[in-house]
């Protein structure tokens, strides 16, 4: 059980209307980027409130993406066969922190540092789950990501 002195991710980043926007201005930037738009040519129009309701969950927030659309698992099937590379992950990693900056989200280094964490962590998990061939895990469970703590390996 969280501490309830500690707020969640979600509460520091000032919950579901930050994520919104946060979500809403990054991927009306990626519709710009030449490195990201040809990824996100065919995104329907309601990918951005469910990346945003997705990192709402992992980030501790309410179970809403998991609840309407599939949880982790989902999501896992979304990347199967895209083949992003490397310069994609870290573009879209770059940009959305720029978007982050953009748009006031809390940049105390503890917060900063989860989120980059984060961010690293499943960007790189879905340039591996996107190669042709890639043994996806579509069992793992829904990541939860916190301050800091590091739970193992994952394990695919």
């Amino acid at each position: 059980m969280p501490d309830p002195v500690v707020p969640s991710l979600f509460t520091w980043i000032g919950g579901a209307p930050a994520l919104d926007q946060l979500f809403a201005v990054f991927y009306a930037r990626v519709l710009e980027d030449p490195t990201l738009a040809p990824v996100f040519a065919a995104m329907s129009p309601d990918h951005v409130t469910h990346v945003a309701a997705f990192v709402a969950e992992v980030f501790g927030g309410p179970a809403a993406y998991s609840a309407h659309h599939g949880g982790h698992h989902a999501m896992l099937v979304h990347h199967i066969g895209r083949q992003l590379t490397d310069a994609q992950r870290k573009r879209w990693v770059a940009l959305l922190l720029d978007c982050a900056d953009a748009c006031g989200v809390p940049s105390d280094p503890e917060f900063r540092s989860a989120l980059v964490s984060y961010l690293e962590w499943g960007s790189r998990l879905a340039v591996l789950n996107s190669q042709p061939g890639a043994d996806v895990n579509i069992a793992a469970p829904m990541p939860r990501w916190g301050w800091g703590e590091v739970k193992g390996p994952y394990v695919p």
